[in-house]
């Protein structure tokens, strides 16, 4: 391994100080390291390369991500075009997806060493039409959800699966996830855990207004439609992993499909997967 980028907010302190760390661990062991030019001025650590934030994805063998679950989604969206594994190191509440805890930064040499694995986890493409025509299309690792937005008031949403009418759900709204995303919202809203080794998308209804309205699993060749019914409301909201809020007008659509791309994380250790999971549950 030649060269590798580490992603954090250089702003906060405590996230910049782990990450002069793991800069360190990486120069120690003769690889080139890569920070956005305003990391430079925080880190103040020699032999630094910095770089346009577009240039830290597309000249990286590996991104080294410091900080919790939403720091990596976000360099998994930004990275997927590109391919390169992402190295997860917690510096967040929880830390679902990173692989290192901050007290194993020994465990870079594995790495470095080529000692690891790569665990390629699956991602939606997601797309907004007003009729045929698209109006925008973005990329989810755990997540799409249609909702009120800020206030506290149901909406009414039709559901179509291959182009085959499911339903109106009237919920507060409705959550399509991964595999990977099934430990997150659709999680707190009543969905399955979904072993991310499977490939499918389930579609999770939030505090639904009926007692039929269960989560649903699909296979990943499924088309996933979510259209907006509601009639007294002007537009609905759609948030990509947490991030990015669309408004989706009336009789909008939001067409979700598995995407060709994925989200590839460097995995080191051989812990299994939910007893991991419920370790870190267990301190939510």
């Amino acid at each position: 391994m030649k060269s590798v980028s580490v992603i954090t907010n250089y702003n906060i302190p405590e996230k910049a100080e782990l990450a002069a760390e793991v800069v360190k661990k990486f120069q120690q062991c003769g690889v080139r390291v890569c920070v956005p030019f305003y990391a430079c001025n925080i880190l103040r650590l020699p032999s630094l390369t910095c770089l346009p934030n577009n240039k830290l994805y597309d000249n990286a063998e590996l991104i080294a991500v410091v900080g919790g679950d939403g720091t990596i989604l976000e360099t998994a969206r930004r990275s997927a075009d590109k391919g390169a594994p992402i190295l997860g190191i917690n510096k967040g509440r929880v830390g679902y997806m990173a692989e290192l805890e901050p007290d194993e930064l020994d465990l870079i040499r594995r790495v470095v060493d080529g000692e690891y694995r790569i665990e390629n986890r699956s991602m939606l493409d997601v797309e907004v039409y007003a009729g045929e025509r698209m109006l925008y299309v973005s990329r989810a690792l755990n997540d799409a959800v249609v909702c009120n937005g800020t206030a506290s008031r149901m909406i009414d949403v039709q559901l179509l699966v291959d182009g085959g009418n499911v339903g109106t759900y009237r919920a507060d709204g409705m959550i399509v996830s991964t595999p990977t995303g099934s430990t997150a919202y659709s999680l707190s809203a009543g969905g399955p855990l979904i072993d991310p080794r499977l490939k499918g998308t389930c579609v999770t209804p939030i505090c639904a207004h009926s007692f039929a309205a269960r989560s649903m699993v699909f296979p990943e060749e499924a088309v996933i439609e979510l259209r907006n019914v509601s009639a007294r409301l002007p537009y609905i909201t759609l948030t990509v992993d947490g991030r990015v809020n669309i408004h989706i007008g009336k009789n909008n659509a939001v067409k979700i499909t598995h995407s060709e791309k994925y989200a590839s994380l460097v995995r080191v250790k051989e812990n299994n997967y939910f007893t991991d999971l419920y370790s870190k549950l267990k301190n939510v």
